[in-house]
C-alpha cells in the first residue's frame, strides 16, 4: 500500500491557522485522488478536502473558504492549509490516497495515514 505520514497538527486557539502535511511513498500505480478526512468526537468521519491528480479540488461545506488543499507531486506531499479555525474543527485528521490499481490486483485501492490531532480552543 501507499505509506502516508501526516504532520502539522497541534493545539491552537479559535481564529488561528495550521498547515497539515501528508508525505506519501511512491506507488506502482497512479494515485488518482488524495485528501483528508476528519474524525471529531461523537461525530461521523467527514471528508474535509480532496484533490485529483489533475488538480481539481473539492471541500466539505463546513470548511469551504477556510481550508485549502494542495498537492506537490514532485515532492510527494499533500498539504491542508487551515485558516480561521473553529472549535468544531477539532478532530483527528487523516490523509488518504486512492490508487488506480488494475482489476484483480491485491494492491489496496485506498491507503490511510495514522492521523494527526488538531485541537481548537475557544
Amino acid at each position: 500500500q501507499v505509506q502516508l505520514v501526516e504532520s502539522g497538527g497541534g493545539s491552537v486557539e479559535a481564529g488561528e491557522s495550521l498547515r497539515l502535511s501528508c508525505a506519501y511513498s511512491e506507488s506502482p500505480f497512479p494515485i488518482n485522488y488524495m485528501g483528508w478526512f476528519r474524525q471529531s468526537p461523537g461525530k461521523s468521519l467527514d471528508l474535509i478536502a480532496g484533490v485529483t491528480a489533475g488538480g481539481t479540488t473539492n471541500y466539505g461545506d463546513a470548511v469551504k473558504s477556510r481550508f485549502t488543499i494542495s498537492r506537490d507531486a514532485a515532492k510527494n506531499v499533500v498539504f491542508l492549509q487551515m485558516n480561521s479555525l473553529k472549535p468544531e474543527d477539532t478532530g483527528m485528521y487523516s490523509c488518504f490516497a486512492d490508487v488506480d490499481a488494475p482489476y484483480g490486483s491485491s494492491f489496496p485501492r485506498r491507503s490511510w495515514g495514522q492521523g494527526t490531532q488538531v485541537t481548537v480552543s475557544s
